[in-house]
């Protein structure tokens, strides 16, 4: 069983007697319904045992680190990895995501990620940054040197406006643009561009940074997502240039060997790289932090909510009260749904789903 299904196991057996308490007057014969409860104290009383079986120790020894040069992708770019970063490979990268911080698993496995070193990936202190490809085309810079920074925040801010009121008809946490934890930077020299957004799902107390890297190269964009909270932004800005500098593409996927007569051209430059949408993977100790404040406040709701929170489903059946179902939106009002993977955290317009 993986930590996502032990957390909400052991979260549902809180939140299942609750539900499901029966008023019994002294002397007065138990009636069925108690009965029944003993299945379901057993039940709990099993799911306790499977939680303590999970070993932390066990999860990170079976992860394979590796550490100085990685190649990555089909001899696509070099890892040139610093004595204080290590790299997982994309299973074991995917493992980690959904395994032991709760994400929704993702069709198409990432290519590695990068942690630091001599920090377990399940500390609070940990952070990591998924590594994927975009396959999209030559990007151009030539609109670098003319975005307004300050005019893309205030439009991206309109536009969460839009999309966080189809959210809330659809089942989805808001998520709320609070501003440039870092503003863009585009480095022309080394086709490499960086940034850092500031969020907020829902009513957590605790916003998440979303810092992002962009390497431009002969045919697409490597990704580079880091996955942390706002708290660790100084570690991760100690960080931003080492990583900038470990990665290049290989030869043969370089920007400068872009050929105008064989390689397709993007449909967007570099703005739209940064225009994305607003949604972001989560490491574990955010993400129960949320599932831990929403069982206390909203007990009874907890089955319905913890399975879209922890599986990504719009629609959970739950006993405590019956919701009526969302009309699906016509042609005109169609709106795209959230992003639900890092890679579509930021995709341009034209490859959103």
């Amino acid at each position: 069983m993986s930590i996502k299904e032990l957390i909400l196991a052991a979260l549902l057996a809180a939140a299942v007697p609750a539900a499901h308490a029966v008023v019994v007057a002294p002397d007065a014969p138990a009636p069925a319904a108690a009965e029944a409860a003993a299945p379901e104290e057993e039940s709990a009383a099993v799911t306790e045992d499977e939680v303590e079986e999970f070993d932390e120790e066990a999860f990170i020894a079976s992860l394979n680190f590796q550490t100085g040069q990685v190649v990555i992708g089909d001899n696509l770019a070099t890892l040139n990895l610093p004595d204080n970063l290590v790299f997982l490979d994309g299973a074991d990268a995917e493992r980690l995501l959904v395994e032991a911080w709760g994400n929704p698993p993702d069709a198409e496995l990432p290519l590695g990620m990068v942690l630091p070193a001599g920090i377990s990936p399940l500390a609070a202190e940990s952070w990591a940054a998924t590594i994927e490809y975009e396959e999209s085309g030559y990007v151009s810079d030539e609109d670098a040197a003319d975005i307004d920074y300050d005019d893309m925040l205030k439009d991206l801010q309109e536009e969460s406006v839009a999309d966080n009121q189809w959210r809330a008809e659809n089942g989805y946490e808001p998520v709320e643009l609070i501003g440039w934890a870092a503003q863009p930077h585009y480095d022309d020299q080394g086709k490499k561009l960086h940034w850092a957004k500031e969020l907020k799902f829902g009513d957590s107390e605790t916003n998440t940074l979303n810092y992002n890297i962009r390497v431009l190269g002969r045919k697409g964009v490597l990704v580079l997502n880091f996955i942390a909270n706002m708290d660790q932004l100084a570690d991760i800005q100690q960080h931003v240039p080492t990583v900038l500098a470990m990665t290049d593409f290989n030869q043969g996927h370089r920007y400068a060997e872009f050929d105008p007569d064989m390689d397709e051209v993007a449909a967007y430059g570099i703005g739209a790289l940064i225009a994305g949408k607003l949604a972001a993977k989560a490491g574990l100790f955010a993400t129960l932090l949320i599932l831990l404040k929403k069982l206390w406040i909203v007990p009874l709701l907890a089955i319905g909510w913890l399975g879209k929170r922890l599986f990504g489903k719009k629609q959970v059946e739950t006993p405590v009260a019956s919701v009526e179902p969302v009309a699906e939106p016509t042609a005109a009002e169609a709106v795209t749904p959230p992003a639900s993977t890092v890679l579509d955290l930021n995709k341009p317009d034209g490859d959103k789903p």
